[in-house]
């Protein structure tokens, strides 16, 4: 096995993160202390903002009479793209039951959450595609209140197309209030608000942060790094499309990681030559994310065959992955490790990221190991419950008294014991496992 990287990055997603969890553990305490008031405090001086926190039905219909009649269909177009792809996974999960032994019922149910907080990013892009990620999964699964929040700008509020998609989508409140103080209002339950069961969406490192801090207090989508894409491709491959694919990534962040793993030199090669110019026709803010995280983050990587470019992908588990190779079908069996796949040249991540339907909301920083993203099941509880006839709890006692008495826990052991003295006072039970 012959791996060689052409480009090798100097950096990792890791390299020079600050260290924000006291920053953030600080902002959580006192917003939790001092509530809706500190909230605010913060609101003004982090996003210059002291406008009205939680919009009113008449600002709703403002900020949708400002969003272009055509912009409004796109994202009618993307959210019942994302509602119909979330309505066939809600389909896939089902209440069930089965007779474990004679007598003995055990079933499945699902329950949504009451309470789902969304965040979408409104800084340095306004991410329109993240309220409609996170509100339409969530109102498919059936939470029984969704709120939705995002950065204010000074004297402006919240972008006015988010406003628009977050409503549309069946946001039941939406907060103009951004970062940490953001994602506080709707854990803690301030301004009105229920206690969110679970918080979803992308942000920024002190979103991330926060998240992480309230997990276990309230349930989260997944621990979230810098974005992530990794591109497979063989000699049929475009290089101007997988050079185009590259960079419409990496302009994410300046620490956003970009891989490219072929079985082509000749590829690999005229790819990292056209990728700088390709750059340079981006506008300046997002030239300069792409340029950095193409010199600090991405990696050519030469293999010799297939087999070895699945490999690396599969070690890299990155959060977008797409093939432009033949044979897709093997590709769609053979690879394990990714938050979404996108299958052929006539696809692309930013497909998934905006309109598609799949969801946007991925793991990152190689999570795609041991989990998905952001989907209806995320907010939903699957339970489980049993019901049994007296002779169809006689077997499974005596096994739980013995099981329970061999662990130490007699007091485990008794409660299958009295059950089996009340309904069957005349019989005689070996309840010890002793030989």
């Amino acid at each position: 096995m012959t791996v060689q990287y052409l480009k090798k990055a100097p950096k990792t997603s890791a390299t020079g993160a600050d260290d924000v969890r006291d920053t953030v553990q600080k902002i959580l305490n006192e917003i939790e202390q001092g509530g809706e008031a500190v909230a605010k405090e913060y609101a003004a001086k982090f996003d210059k903002y002291d406008g009205n926190i939680v919009l009113t039905r008449d600002e709703i219909e403002a900020a949708t009479a400002a969003v272009p009649q055509k912009l409004k269909d796109d994202i009618l177009f993307a959210h019942d793209n994302v509602r119909r792809f979330a309505e066939a996974q809600k389909a896939t999960i089902l209440d069930t039951e089965m007779e474990i032994v004679p007598g003995l019922i055990a079933g499945q149910k699902s329950i949504p959450c009451q309470a789902a907080g969304c965040y979408a990013p409104g800084g340095r892009y306004s991410h329109v595609a993240s309220a409609l990620m996170t509100v339409t999964t969530a109102k498919v699964a059936g939470c029984g209140h969704i709120a939705a929040c995002s950065p204010p700008r000074p004297e402006i509020g919240i972008n006015p197309a988010i406003v628009y998609t977050a409503d549309v989508c069946g946001a039941d409140s939406i907060l103009a209030l951004g970062g940490v103080q953001g994602i506080a209002a709707m854990a803690f339950g301030l301004f009105g608000l229920p206690k969110s069961d679970i918080l979803v969406g992308p942000g920024n490192q002190f979103v991330a942060e926060a998240k992480r801090i309230l997990f276990g207090r309230v349930g989260i989508d997944m621990f979230a790094g810098p974005t992530d894409s990794l591109i497979l491709a063989d000699e049929t491959a475009d290089p101007y499309i997988v050079a185009w694919d590259l960079v419409g990534q990496a302009e994410h962040g300046y620490n956003s990681p970009v891989w490219l793993a072929t079985t082509s030199r000749a590829l690999a090669e005229k790819v990292l030559e056209l990728v700088p110019g390709i750059i340079k026709e981006l506008p300046e803010v997002n030239s300069q994310n792409a340029e950095a995280a193409w010199r600090d983050y991405a990696e050519v990587i030469l293999c010799d065959t297939r087999e070895e470019v699945a490999d690396v992908s599969d070690g890299i588990a990155p959060e977008h992955l797409t093939v432009q190779a033949q044979d897709l079908d093997w590709w769609l069996d053979r690879l394990e490790c990714y938050g979404s796949l996108f299958l052929g040249e006539e696809t692309t991540v930013a497909f998934g990221d905006k309109a598609s339907g799949t969801n946007h909301v991925l793991p990152t920083s190689g999570a795609a190991r041991y989990t998905g993203g952001l989907s209806v099941h995320k907010y939903m509880k699957i339970v489980t419950w049993q019901r049994a006839t007296r002779e169809g709890m006689k077997p499974v006692a005596e096994a739980t008294a013995r099981i329970s008495r061999l662990e130490g826990m007699e007091g485990h052991a008794r409660t299958a014991d009295i059950r089996l003295e009340k309904y069957f006072p005349n019989e005689t039970f070996d309840l010890t496992g002793v030989e």
